[in-house]
């Protein structure tokens, strides 16, 4: 079968027209791809405005009276507003610094200044409470005339010898009482002194005894029955006799018996008694006569 036949007038028709129309598709297709402008015309529409309400158009209505405090003045007083925190990462926190460790303070103690008088011993060194005014020699160094002798701040008249010696008088009340007491060297004002020294006053020994009776005699001639606290041995003794080799026997009566230590001239008071040990208070009958005890 024969698709185009030459000799025909209409077949030629239809295949010119068929080349115009496909020369006409190339051209137009060419103009769209290559041909025109990538940047497409700008179409202005025209919007018509809405026509604004004349004075003839708007409802009337009542009047509404104005309420004058609606209105408040505005008041200025030069305070900026703060500003807005600036945006954070809201998954981080704040972390204080850590604490500074104290470092322990080492406490470094003044440095005392050397005194500039020395005192090195004193004679006695230590003496008996209750003991009568005694003479104190200080020994040491750098002393002068203008020194005294003071012992617990109290100032004692003082005798120079030389700049290693001096000598003091201590009263008997300043002993009165067992305990130390602080010896220093120093002149009127305090600005010369020396270092510090103890002088111990000791508790003086006492009577180891009970007074439990006494033996009366009408010359006056009593004699006390004492029991050793140690021992529970009984003593008679009549005025004038030492007992325990130091204490002498100075007063009788009833109510007590008063010894004298014989070497620190101390006086001590006995009073009358019974030692609870040895049961029922034990007390001799007081003669009227000058007989023997049996």
């Amino acid at each position: 079968m024969q698709l185009f036949d030459p000799n025909n007038p209409n077949e030629k028709k239809k295949m010119i027209a068929a080349a115009v129309l496909g020369v006409a598709a190339i051209a137009v297709l060419g103009y769209v791809f290559f041909g025109g402008s990538s940047t497409k015309p700008t179409t202005t529409t025209n919007t018509p405005a809405k026509p604004s309400p004349t004075p003839g158009r708007i409802a009337q209505g009542p009047e509404t009276p104005i309420d004058d405090s609606f209105f408040q003045p505005v008041v200025y007083n030069n305070t900026v507003p703060a500003v807005s925190e600036a945006d954070r990462n809201i998954f981080a926190y704040y972390e204080p610094p850590p604490k500074p460790i104290p470092v322990p303070s080492v406490y470094m103690p003044t440095p005392t200044p050397v005194p500039p008088l020395t005192i090195n011993s004193s004679m006695p060194s230590n003496v008996y409470a209750r003991t009568a005014d005694f003479s104190l020699q200080i020994m040491g160094d750098k002393f002068t005339p203008a020194v005294h002798v003071t012992i617990d701040g109290r100032d004692l008249p003082t005798r120079f010898i030389n700049a290693q010696q001096v000598f003091t008088t201590v009263p008997a009340a300043i002993i009165a009482n067992p305990g130390p007491r602080q010896v220093m060297v120093r002149n009127n004002d305090g600005q010369i002194y020396s270092n510090t020294i103890t002088l111990t006053v000791m508790p003086p020994p006492l009577p180891n005894y009970n007074y439990i009776g006494i033996i009366g005699k009408p010359r006056f001639n009593d004699t006390a029955v004492l029991q050793d606290k140690g021992s529970k041995d009984l003593v008679n003794a009549q005025r004038g006799d030492v007992i325990g080799g130091r204490f002498r026997v100075s007063s009788i009566s009833e109510k007590e018996v008063v010894l004298i230590d014989t070497t620190l001239k101390i006086r001590h008071t006995i009073t009358f008694t019974a030692d609870a040990a040895s049961g029922p208070q034990f007390r001799p009958p007081v003669r009227v006569s000058d007989e023997e005890p049996q």
